[in-house]
């Protein structure tokens, strides 16, 4: 049974949200906290973490970068009343994979779940030794799922690392925000383009020497994104 941790204050909406996942066939820790919810994810281990961004003790912000600084990607899911773009491009950027604002269908919520754990259970098989990639200092491993620079793990979300193995696929070529959202997100992602943009920053703070000045991952105005790297088969 996959188990899912639930961080949200609203009782009612506890309650409501718990029980369906429970119907579905989940198992459900929930939290009301921000500040508990920091110290249960460091210890306990989840399949998908659903977080709501208004919190007593810490704010859901604050989770969601605690859950990124672990090598270990947990899928996450964002349940907001904030529904402003720009709030969901915030989260995103911290590394959310989905966002969901208030009120939403308990439908489409045990279906974004399915669809999430399904992603990430997809992305994690492997049917053979598939071969690393090579570029610039990095290593990146499809198997293990890491980039490394120097024998160093650097830690990347699910979605960054599938954006920058796609890209590391194919050298030279200019992917458009949507193509790349159809590609790596999925066709049936119903998402902005610019959580590629989003994505893009911040896997340039990683790799590149100079994020202000990208080398790797080119912006090609007008057009999308290039990797501008040849990367080299182990």
């Amino acid at each position: 049974m996959r188990s899912l941790l639930l961080v949200e204050d609203d009782d009612a909406i506890a309650e409501v949200v718990t029980l369906h996942l429970r119907e579905a066939g989940f198992q459900v820790r929930r939290e009301r906290d921000g500040g508990v919810a920091m110290q249960v994810v460091t210890t306990d281990r989840f399949d998908l973490v659903l977080l709501d961004l208004m919190l007593p003790g810490a704010d859901g912000l604050d989770v969601c970068r605690q859950l990124r600084t672990s090598p270990d990607h947990v899928p996450l899911i964002i349940l907001s009343a904030r529904a402003t773009e720009t709030h969901r491009v915030l989260g995103l950027e911290l590394g959310a994979d989905d966002y969901l604002p208030k009120p939403f269908s308990m439908l489409e919520l045990v279906a974004r779940v399915r669809a999430l754990l399904r992603r990430a259970e997809k992305q994690r098989a492997t049917t053979g030794p598939a071969p690393a990639l090579r570029f610039g200092p990095y290593d990146l491993d499809p198997v293990r799922r890491e980039l490394r620079r120097a024998g160093e793990t650097i830690p990347l979300t699910l979605r960054e690392f599938d954006l920058l193995h796609f890209l590391a696929r194919h050298p030279g070529e200019v992917f458009s925000r949507g193509a790349l959202l159809d590609r790596v997100w999925g066709a049936g992602f119903e998402g902005y383009e610019h959580t590629v943009n989003s994505h893009i920053n911040r896997l340039r703070t990683k790799i590149e020497a100079d994020p202000q000045t990208p080398r790797l991952i080119e912006t090609v105005w007008g057009v999308g994104y290039r990797f501008d790297a040849q990367p080299a088969r182990q």
